[in-house]
């Protein structure tokens, strides 16, 4: 009875799991869009998405927002070096927005994991909203490639449709 009991616990003991962080999804189909200063037409922006200790950040160059119709969705590609980056990161707890646009940064939560896309495609339509003076800037990510440090590519990506944000025709 004793050999038994030790061989199930050898077993168990073998057949844990080594704690490596398996990150099979990122869903943020109900997370709604954020950033710290406002959306502008003339700098470089930073938007974000958050899912409780997960959070989505889009980096957009200088130009990507414009007052004007495009017509179509304009491409913007996401390379780990350019101008245009999607990262994901995971936190040991809950992540808030002051997290982000804080002006002295927060050191809790602490980042776990963060995986800079390494490739795909942010596509943006704008519109002219019904008072011409808004204009609505649709966001898309397409064929978002994200790889792990261990190699291992993250699927089930649920993150086509990033969100709209809004700019105001200066007068």
């Amino acid at each position: 009875m004793k050999r038994i009991l030790c061989l199930n616990l050898l077993v168990l003991l073998f057949a844990c799991d080594d704690g490596d962080l398996q990150i099979e999804t990122i869903d943020f189909d109900s997370a709604s869009i954020q950033n710290c200063d406002p959306i502008s037409v003339e700098t470089a922006n930073v938007l974000f998405k958050l899912n409780t200790s997960e959070a989505l950040i889009l980096e957009l160059p200088n130009g990507a927002f414009k007052n004007e119709i495009s017509g179509g969705a304009v491409e913007y590609a996401i390379t780990a070096s350019g101008s245009t980056k999607a990262t994901y990161r995971t936190f040991s707890d809950n992540v808030s927005t002051s997290y982000f646009c804080s002006d002295i940064p927060l050191t809790e939560p602490t980042v776990l994991e963060e995986i800079i896309a390494e490739g795909g495609m942010v596509l943006i339509t704008t519109t002219l909203n019904s008072d011409e003076v808004t204009y609505e800037h649709e966001i898309q990510l397409s064929t978002v490639s994200f790889v792990t440090s261990t190699d291992q590519r993250i699927t089930n990506l649920a993150i086509d449709n990033f969100g709209t944000v809004t700019t105001t025709l200066s007068e």
